[in-house]
């Protein structure tokens, strides 16, 4: 899985990573939270490493801080400044 982070002026503004879709590896990994933490996964989801194994295109995806992406915009120095639901504010 590859991940990185979108920055401006020194601001994080997104973070993105890649989906892991190696049915191998993700069962893996399942069976070792299982075994970590007991009773809190009953099963290793065949279903989704079924389909896994069909064949599961590179995915990803980002998610863009909207509230930050204003304040670059705006030139704003605080978050507080761009907040949407100002009534919410300290």
């Amino acid at each position: 899985m590859e991940r990185f982070e979108a920055f401006v002026g020194g601001l994080e503004i997104a973070n993105a990573f890649s989906e892991l879709n190696d049915p191998v590896e993700q069962q893996d990994r399942m069976w070792a939270l299982r075994d970590q933490f007991p009773g809190e996964f009953e099963s290793s989801d065949p279903a989704f490493i079924q389909a896994l194994e069909h064949g599961m295109p590179p995915t990803g995806g980002i998610g863009v801080g909207i509230d930050r992406l204003v304040m670059v915009l705006t030139g704003m120095h605080s978050i507080r400044e761009v907040v949407l639901f100002p009534a919410m504010r300290d």
